[in-house]
């Protein structure tokens, strides 16, 4: 969320690279990709897309194509009211080992009847701007103070993921106790109890077993340890 940071043959999506979007069909398991994939799609005179050599992003739909998406920051359904720059399209994506490590959840998770579902991956670092100057024009600079929004995120390093569990039946989200992004005590992963602790530890479980880690403010947030930069891509690079 706000306060940090394949599989087919044509499963990854480069920095540098656009692919289209999959369905809805789950792909065979392929070996990881190890190298950008594709050239540029998009018109790109002044540079926005040009990322770091070797770098790569996965839609989190080609790790797993049964893991929904719900991309908040692409709509005006979120906390500043409005589609915040950078996201030209609802996609969610992360760095290639993180998008591996969602698929292999999403998988032990459906054993069980359950899924993941995806409201934010990787962001470019002028989304993060966006939203530390929704906090600051409209007073809520607490949010920055409380360690709800910070000035570089790991989304923008690819390898933070906001998500939620979802029922397969039904195709409803298991109950959390709170909405995505209540900035309050009551969205701390801890701070439940009865049926929806026993809901968050479960999503923290089962990321954990892949080695993500929770932010303990925001039951939803998740990252995957690493040391990458933060980037500006926007998403209209990334697909057609």
């Amino acid at each position: 969320m706000t306060s940090e940071w394949m599989m087919g043959a044509a499963a990854a999506i480069a920095f540098s690279a656009c692919a289209p979007a999959v369905g809805t069909t789950a792909p065979a398991a392929a070996p990881p990709v190890t190298a950008p994939v594709g050239v540029p799609a998009v018109a790109d005179r002044d540079g926005e897309c040009a990322l770091p050599a070797g770098t790569v992003l996965v839609d989190v739909r080609q790790a797993d194509a049964t893991i929904r998406s719900d991309v908040r920051y692409a709509t005006a359904n979120n906390f500043t009211g409005a589609v915040l720059p950078g996201y030209e399209r609802p996609v969610a994506l992360l760095r290639a080992e993180a998008a591996q490590a969602l698929g292999r959840v999403q998988r032990r998770l459906r054993t069980d009847g359950v899924g993941l579902k995806v409201f934010d991956g990787y962001r470019p670092i002028r989304a993060t701007q966006a939203m530390v100057n929704w906090a600051q024009r409209t007073g809520n600079q607490w949010v920055l103070d409380q360690g709800y929004v910070a000035g570089i995120s790991g989304h923008n390093r690819a390898g933070t993921v906001d998500l939620t569990l979802v029922d397969l039946r039904t195709g409803g989200e298991v109950d959390m106790g709170t909405a995505y992004d209540t900035f309050s005590a009551a969205a701390h992963t801890a701070n439940a109890a009865g049926t929806i602790a026993a809901n968050r530890q479960r999503l923290v479980r089962a990321m954990a077993a892949e080695g993500f880690r929770n932010y303990d403010k925001e039951w939803w947030h998740f990252t995957l340890p690493g040391d990458f930069p933060p980037l500006d891509a926007p998403l209209r690079c990334f697909g057609g």
